[in-house]
């Protein structure tokens, strides 16, 4: 894939962060959601790509989707044929609070490249470059924390994990507890947290839990662009869940298989692009500046090179068409 895929990738997430910013704090998780999809599947139709996305909206999330098996970009004879991994809007009750680390994330592959994850909970631990090959999901939350510490040279009180605040991390609090780990509890929205372990001046050690599949592989191709570690499983939560697995091929075998990050996203034909919405540790949140102008803070890698790249870039919101069209639709200003 042509390297210069990224910076058209990121002008896909822009379109999405700037639509859905003028939704922040307002309460309305969907119309920002909403917002955020028809600016990203606008903004996919200038990219030179014939893209199938396999990583989209939870069909049991009841909000507008960029449907999985849903055709995207220009689809010329000359275009490459690509997997999609999309979250127009990572953190939808975030943003209807105004809270930090919203981002939008997209993430490509070669056609194959990225697993079809049913739209159910998937357990996860993930680290970055320095903590590779440390992680084993088989053991416990204060086996892999030690492990973890022992790998970066680090006492476990000097460590920070990342984990949602559910009742269903409690036997990871207790373990991080126990070891006199640093706990930092995030709400709505993993990928930007799970991104964050790979960053130093975050402070983020580690992230564990369960939470969305789907996020689960956008999450991976980001971590594997900039050399991370990741393992996951498959892990229905409900009953529902659990027949929405067999109903998209899933057999019990491969739900208790543990996943490596090369499961997850194969090979290094990887692009992954985010931008903020909110502010966040890692990317700052859409900013409108008066004149009709935003500024947006983005960051997009490629697996094949290693390269990590932040884009920083300012905005005529009444010279973008995509924009000018959904705050109409919208009644928003």
């Amino acid at each position: 894939m042509d390297r210069n895929l990224a910076l058209e990738l990121v002008r896909v997430t822009e379109a999405a962060a700037l639509a859905s910013s003028k939704f922040m704090g307002k309460g309305d998780k969907n119309g920002a959601d909403g917002a955020a999809v028809e600016a990203m599947r606008r903004a996919f139709e200038s990219v030179n790509i014939s893209g199938e996305v396999v990583i989209g909206e939870g069909e049991l999330d009841e909000a507008p989707m960029l449907y999985i098996g849903e055709k995207v970009g220009k689809s010329a004879s000359d275009s490459i044929e690509v997997d999609i991994a999309v979250d127009p809007l990572d953190g939808t009750t975030l943003i209807a609070k105004g809270l930090p680390n919203v981002i939008s994330v997209i993430a490509i592959g070669s056609k194959g490249s990225l697993l079809n994850a049913p739209d159910t909970y998937m357990k996860k631990i993930v680290v970055g470059p320095g903590a590779k090959g440390a992680i084993d999901l088989n053991k416990t939350a204060e086996e892999n924390i030690i492990a973890v510490s022992k790998a970066l040279g680090k006492k476990t009180n000097q460590m920070t994990i990342a984990v949602q605040d559910r009742e269903r991390h409690n036997y990871i609090i207790d373990a991080a507890r126990k070891l006199g780990t640093r706990i930092q509890m995030f709400g709505d929205g993993d990928v930007a947290t799970a991104i964050a372990t790979c960053f130093d001046e975050t402070g983020i050690d580690m992230m564990m839990g369960i939470g969305g599949g789907p996020e689960g592989v956008i999450t991976a191709a980001a971590i594997k662009c900039m050399g991370g570690d990741m393992q996951a499983q498959i892990y229905p939560l409900s009953e529902q869940e659990v027949n929405r697995c067999y109903e998209l091929g899933f057999t019990d075998e491969e739900l208790e298989k543990v996943l490596t990050i090369d499961d997850l996203a194969k090979g290094d034909n990887l692009f992954f692009a985010a931008t903020g919405i909110t502010e966040g540790d890692l990317l700052s949140g859409v900013k409108h500046i008066g004149g009709n102008r935003a500024k947006t803070q983005s960051v997009v890698m490629r697996a094949k090179t290693g390269t990590i790249r932040f884009v920083d870039a300012i905005h005529s919101l009444d010279k973008n068409d995509i924009l000018v069209d959904l705050m109409k639709k919208y009644s928003i200003e």
